[in-house]
């Protein structure tokens, strides 16, 4: 067998920890199934004195960074964020040398900057652990679709909202309290802003919408919103229609060209096979042209899904090294062609909700706005329908719309016309319907 490759790892927090303990416990058992000795170099962390599930030795520890790097054929980036951790993978490839990362934000905000930067330095990126944890949805993406064109890409990729609304569903517990009990089981964290908010699913599915569509997205243009305002009486009026209400990031192609890129609370039918990715589980709906319809499902957060991934790059690259002598990408699709056009408007079925006075005419004037704007109405739930779902019923009751597709900026000029009717007594309720037969 060749000598040894040496990897450096930069970051040992959840993540970081689980790396190093696969790569001491489980070295024997890569260098027989995979042929390569792999040897861990150094690890950097700013805190040898926090306690971690996994003792790294003393001496691979250091808290110079850039020991790491000179010390490395290899060098792991896993601190997360976008100061330091741009500095180190910087560093590395710069100096030639392969990089492994899962950092989503880094990749979505400052993908094509670094895949540049890699090959002007013939070098190589990876970055299977950033996007679905566990699940391999890089390596379809560059491998097993690459003979395909994608159309769309749904996915549910945030474990701690998908936990949350699953919560809120089947216990009807209202929002608030699904987050505290996710935050004490440890599924989110003390500050769950880039969870509920939306912005980890959005860098995910800036990244795959750049592999997907060959070139790379502008990610100030992606479409983010939250689950913060959901309501345990939307979820269950959804139930009743025949749907699932999970927060969707969505890269779909449009006729004209452009790629839709979002992220939002979404209304799904229980015939979509992402209806059924419940708790922290994730799940990615692939649409291509031959393959047709490919889910992927697992735990796409944690420190063994994500660092098995990452373990999974690293174990590439070492080959390559000891069999080649240098590294590449097997595919390296993504970031290349330029910026991909991203659709400022989009195209969606709306479930809206509105509190109204119990009066004649209501239903009438409503219509009226959404069909000045060119929304067809699909359907009306009747309100006695709905106040079996109302813990205290009052003179203002829901009216349900199921609208056609439209335009979202449509939509919502409606909407803040009807906001402003004299008998609308709550703020209305908007939320996006996938549904393709519509």
């Amino acid at each position: 067998m060749s000598k040894a490759v040496k990897v450096g790892i930069v970051g040992c927090g959840t993540v970081g920890t689980g790396v190093v303990q696969i790569l001491l416990e489980k070295k024997e058992e890569i260098s027989r199934k995979a042929g390569v000795n792999i040897e861990v170099s150094k690890v950097a962390a700013r805190n040898w004195n926090k306690r971690r599930f996994f003792e790294v030795p003393q001496d691979l520890r250091t808290t110079d960074w850039k020991e790491v790097v000179e010390n490395s054929d290899i060098v792991v980036e896993l601190i997360g964020g976008v100061s330091v951790a741009k500095e180190v993978v910087e560093e590395a490839l710069k100096r030639g040398k392969p990089v492994v990362t899962a950092n989503k934000h880094l990749l979505a905000e400052f993908g094509k900057e670094i895949s540049t930067l890699a090959r002007e330095n013939n070098t190589t990126i990876l970055f299977e652990g950033a996007v679905g944890g566990g699940i391999p949805l890089i390596k379809v993406l560059k491998e097993t679709l690459v003979s395909n064109g994608v159309e769309e890409i749904q996915g549910i990729l945030n474990g701690t909202t998908n936990y949350i609304l699953t919560k809120m569903e089947e216990e009807n517990l209202p929002f608030e309290e699904a987050l505290k009990e996710a935050q004490q089981k440890g599924y989110a964290e003390a500050d769950p802003t880039f969870d509920i908010e939306g912005i980890d699913a959005a860098h995910k599915i800036a990244v795959l919408a750049s592999l997907a569509f060959g070139g790379f997205v502008d990610f100030s243009k992606v479409f983010v919103e939250g689950i913060t305002k959901v309501n345990v009486l939307d979820l269950k009026l959804g139930n009743e229609l025949g749907y699932k209400l999970k927060l969707l990031a969505i890269a779909k192609k449009t006729p004209s060209g452009e790629v839709e890129v979002r992220v939002h609370p979404t209304f799904i039918p229980l015939s979509n096979p992402l209806s059924n990715v419940n708790g922290v589980f994730n799940g990615v709906l692939f649409k291509s042209d031959y393959l047709g319809k490919l889910k992927l499902q697992g735990a796409g957060a944690g420190a063994y899904p994500t660092a098995t991934a990452v373990v999974q790059d690293i174990i590439q690259l070492a080959k390559q090294l000891a069999e080649c002598g240098k590294t590449f990408d097997i595919t390296p699709l993504g970031w290349n062609d330029g910026e991909i056009p991203v659709a400022e408007d989009f195209y969606s079925r709306y479930y809206l909700r509105l509190g109204v006075e119990d009066k004649p005419g209501v239903l009438y004037k409503i219509a009226k706005i959404l069909a000045e704007k060119g929304i067809s109405v699909a359907g009306v739930l009747q309100q006695e329908w709905v106040l079996k779902y109302l813990k205290n019923p009052s003179e203002v009751v829901p009216l349900i719309i199921l609208t056609h597709k439209a335009y979202e900026s449509k939509i919502k000029s409606a909407v803040d016309e009807i906001e402003k009717l004299p008998f609308v007594e709550e703020k209305p309720v908007l939320i996006r319907v996938e549904e393709e037969k519509y």
